[in-house]
């Protein structure tokens, strides 16, 4: 299992700082091109403020000469050099908001762009993707990842450029105007460094490993929360409560010997900073002693600060760095992916089919597992208009032959072809809008009963959508309701039963208006009276259309035009019910008997 971070990110997405992998962020630069001119002026107001800044410690320095008599500077006036102090703040602060919303324009806008552009890019992919790649992944590539990176370009990026001013700057005037302390200063340096690599390292690690046990301990949550039902009927909620205690003390034994060392590393930093300040300090008491100036030194310890606060920013900032670019390696990995669709073609394609269907020595694995051939040989045919049923045991194929006609995967050998032409030849998304499905769990959006029926044909009025429920035999329960056609139907449409479900469903297809319709075991889950209303909505559906049905219940396909027995990726059988039935020991004569038996 991938380890997250607290932020989502996996510990593979923090990269090294190096050539290819900054050059990989900078890639995300080619979103903020529209907006350059605000993240030009942005970039001004920064590398202006940051300079204006240096002047304060200077300023401070000259104001500690005036007041004790020393120095030959332009002015010795103490209100003249506060004044100055005072215009530094201000131009500073007026640098420091424009910098900011300037900087935010460009963030915001961009990364709704990256946003935008992922979601496209994820709604054009084909299944074999998903197959592959987890459903929360793929959320936090659009929520975390993009969010860091947003991060990163509105504040990582002012605070890196700012810092390296900062401490450029600072150095630069500690040099020219107090040499022989700043040489003294830089030799308790590497003591100070060398300690905070090691503990920072050490502590680097243990943190991650809290962070990886929380994240482990966050899944249990998520998993729980998702198949809630499942722990409520097997009265598992001792059992999770326990899992989930189990795991948040793995975090805490982690989290309190990263505590322990911290605190360490921080008793270090007080010795040893601190320590290199009282020596810094009294190398300069000596050197005033010796003749250099009081404001000097003053101006000195300001930019000690100044440079003290530059190298702990900069460290923060590399880790925010190595994170964005893990995370844009990872947007641009979805970016680059294959799309089976163009989305710039109309949105309504117009191509319509007449609906026959043939299937010519098809042999299928899936992607995921291409040593199992689900589908072996595979050959038959549908007329324009006529109803077939695939049966079988579960495992057989029978979905499967479904996915490959709906062109969710590519073939293994043969081909299948609609109208007499191969489907691959179609536009994906014409070729599509003259399908139509109505599965065995159907899956409703979280909006209104009007959004989910509307969502077969989105230009579709309120009285179409009404008559297509009335059709399905919808119309009497969604009256029902207050709200009718408003009634918002949940997550998942869990406000709603199966049978209610199934026939907004229904409804969905009959908007579509498909020339080839699919019944993916549509009525399979549901009670007897609930079975009737769906099955007399399908009977109204499957008129004058090409249909496929996966049956279960084999009393709904008595009267389709062709049986297809499927078994282990082969066609056993093929016939109508009556011939099928009369063939003893067959599969069909046998999953009829055993049906019957299970009704007696």
């Amino acid at each position: 299992m991938a380890k997250i971070d607290q932020k989502g990110l996996k510990e593979e997405d923090k990269k090294a700082l190096n050539k290819k992998n900054f050059a990989q962020l900078l890639g995300i630069f080619k979103y903020m091109v529209p907006y350059k001119l605000p993240f030009i002026l942005g970039m001004f107001c920064l590398l202006a403020g940051s300079g204006v800044l240096l002047l304060f410690p200077f300023l401070m320095g000259k104001l500690v000469n005036a007041a004790v008599g020393e120095g030959n500077w332009i002015t010795n006036d103490i209100n003249q050099i506060t004044l100055m102090l005072f215009a530094v703040l201000v131009i500073q602060s007026l640098f420091s908001f424009f910098r900011v919303y300037l900087f935010a324009q460009v963030s915001e806008k961009g990364m709704a762009d990256i946003r935008q552009s992922l979601y496209t890019k994820l709604m054009t992919l084909p299944i074999p993707f998903y197959d592959k790649s987890r459903t929360g992944e793929l959320l936090s590539r659009i929520t975390s990842d993009v969010s860091l990176l947003q991060d990163t370009f509105s504040t990582t990026l002012a605070e890196l450029v700012r810092q390296v001013i900062t401490l450029v700057g600072a150095l630069i005037f500690i040099f020219w105007s107090t040499p022989k302390l700043s040489l003294f200063m830089l030799a308790t340096f590497p003591v100070v460094i060398i300690g905070a690599m090691f503990f920072g390292r050490f502590i680097r690690k243990l943190s991650r490993q809290t962070q990886d046990q929380l994240a482990t301990a966050n899944i249990i949550v998520e998993e729980t929360m998702q198949s809630i039902h499942t722990v409520k009927a097997f009265t598992s909620e001792l059992t999770e409560v326990l899992r989930y205690r189990r795991s948040l003390d793995r975090v805490v034994k982690t989290a309190l010997k990263t505590a322990k060392y911290r605190g360490l590393f921080i008793s270090f930093i007080i010795i040893a900073l601190f320590g290199g300040i009282v020596g810094v300090m009294w190398r300069g008491a000596t050197l005033v002693q010796a003749g250099m100036e009081v404001g000097d030194l003053f101006s000195f310890v300001l930019f000690t600060a100044f440079i003290g606060g530059s190298i702990a920013g900069l460290g923060s900032i590399y880790g925010t760095v190595q994170r964005a670019m893990g995370a844009s390696e990872r947007v641009l990995e979805i970016i680059g992916e294959a799309t089976e669709l163009d989305l710039d073609t109309t949105l309504t394609p117009s191509m319509k089919l007449n609906g026959s269907v043939a299937f010519e020595g098809v042999a299928f694995s899936y992607p995921t597992r291409k040593d199992f051939q689900v589908l072996k040989q595979i050959d038959f045919s549908v007329q324009p208009g006529e109803k077939i049923a695939l049966v079988g045991h579960s495992g057989a194929g029978k979905s499967t032959i479904i996915q490959l006609l709906m062109r969710f995967y590519a073939l293994d050998k043969g081909e299948i072809k609609v109208d007499g032409k191969n489907i691959n030849d179609y536009d994906l998304r014409g070729y599509r809008s003259n399908l139509g499905i109505v599965p065995q769990e159907v899956i409703l959006f979280g909006g209104s009963i009007r959004e989910n029926i509307g969502y077969g044909n989105p230009l579709a009025g309120d009285d179409e959508i009404l008559e297509a429920a009335r059709q399905a035999n919808a119309l009497e329960f969604i009256n029902s309701f207050p709200e009718k056609l408003d009634t918002l139907v949940g997550e998942r449409g869990m406000k709603l039963s199966g049978g209610q479900k199934q026939r907004v469903a229904i409804a969905r297809a009959i908007l579509k208006d498909p020339k080839i319709l699919i019944l993916d075991e549509a009525t399979s889950s549901l009670d007897a009276e609930s079975e009737n209303l769906v099955q007399t909505a399908l009977d109204k559906l499957m008129e004058n259309r090409t249909t496929i049905i996966i049956a279960h219940r084999l009393s709904t396909i008595r009267k389709v035009d062709k049986i297809y027995v499927i078994n282990e990726g082969n066609i056993l059988e093929s016939g109508t019910h009556d011939d099928l039935s009369k063939i003893e020991n067959g599969l069909y004569n046998n999953l009829v008997k055993l049906q019957f038996q299970e009704a007696v």
